[in-house]
């Protein structure tokens, strides 16, 4: 069983003390940034590591192909940048260039959600894991917080094939006490909490809330379990079959495409006798603001989920 701990911790910063360790382990691990390595934290492995750090400048396309190019090589490529920059212009070279051919590059994307923030709309991409897990090939991941992200991040490095990860702006909740309970393995749900009416399937930073949800749920006579989805392709159908009747998937990313699909398509496909509320941006852009505000005011924080799923059941 987790808890929420109130320490709040950037999974960027994780990301990029990782690299380091995987840069003092392979020496064929590469990274390439599009002038955002001080924001993604790529920063740091150039500066152990400036020889195999690449900066593509503002021009994320380019940055795919020299990834794509690398990996062709034999190395083992980390290309970053803002998930609206990596995923969205990025999308057709990822496509055509490094998922096509089963290439060795791990685009990791940050400032991924609605939390962006103040960067608004423009730069708020709810679409990423849609656009990305229509792609043959492609592993899509969302992990839930700052030691979470090292097991990925450790975990896709062993791993030979194109893989997409999702990551937020700002400092999230940690839910683990060490890097060691943070278990992490490729197409595999997780099951957190146990309950007896309802299964909330999260993923992301939105793990904490779903968990911050749940307590509000207990308070009012409703036990929720807990799944931690945080492959969304290969999703796990497994867990899901065994899921309560009553599933809700929340996510800070469009019901359109997003988990909810995802989690949707297996219901739809297994023929599973069960209910679904998906709990996400409902096909509206975003729009300025904090980020524990734009979660509030699009219904993602722990009290509003809560809220919605006590109006349904």
């Amino acid at each position: 069983m987790v808890k929420l701990t109130g320490i709040y911790k950037g999974m960027r910063k994780g990301y990029g003390e990782t690299l380091i360790e995987l840069g003092k382990k392979y020496e064929n691990v590469v990274v390439l940034d599009a002038d955002l390595s001080g924001s993604t934290q790529t920063a740091m492995f150039a500066k152990e590591f400036p020889e195999r750090f690449f900066n593509a400048g503002v021009a994320e396309q380019n940055m795919i192909g020299m990834a794509a190019g690398l990996a062709t090589t034999g190395k083992i490529v980390f290309a970053s940048s803002f998930s609206m920059f990596a995923s969205g212009r990025a999308w057709e070279i990822i496509r055509n260039l490094v998922a096509y051919p089963k290439l060795n590059v791990k685009v990791v994307a940050t400032h991924a959600g609605i939390t962006v923030g103040e960067d608004g709309a423009s730069h708020q991409m709810c679409e990423d894991i849609a656009i990305m897990r229509v792609i043959p090939n492609m592993v899509v991941i969302a992990p839930t917080d700052y030691y979470h992200t090292k097991n990925v991040i450790r975990t896709i490095a062993e791993y030979k094939g194109p893989v997409y990860v999702r990551m937020p702006r700002r400092d999230t909740e940690i839910i683990y006490e060490n890097e060691e309970e943070a278990t992490f393995e490729i197409g595999k749900g997780k099951i957190l909490n146990d309950g007896d009416d309802l299964t909330i399937i999260a993923t992301g930073e939105e793990v904490p809330e779903a968990l911050r949800a749940a307590i509000i749920l207990k308070e009012n006579g409703i036990s929720a379990e807990i799944v931690e989805m945080a492959t969304i392709k290969p999703i796990d159908e497994k867990i899901i079959e065994k899921s309560k009747d009553f599933i809700v998937t929340v996510e800070d990313h469009s019901i359109i495409g997003g988990l909810g699909g995802a989690v949707a398509e297996v219901i739809a496909s297994k023929g599973l006798n069960k209910k679904l509320l998906r709990i996400g941006i409902n096909d509206v852009f975003g729009r300025s603001g904090k980020a524990d505000e734009l979660l509030k005011y699009y219904g993602l924080d722990g009290e509003s989920i809560a809220k919605k799923i006590i109006e349904i059941y």
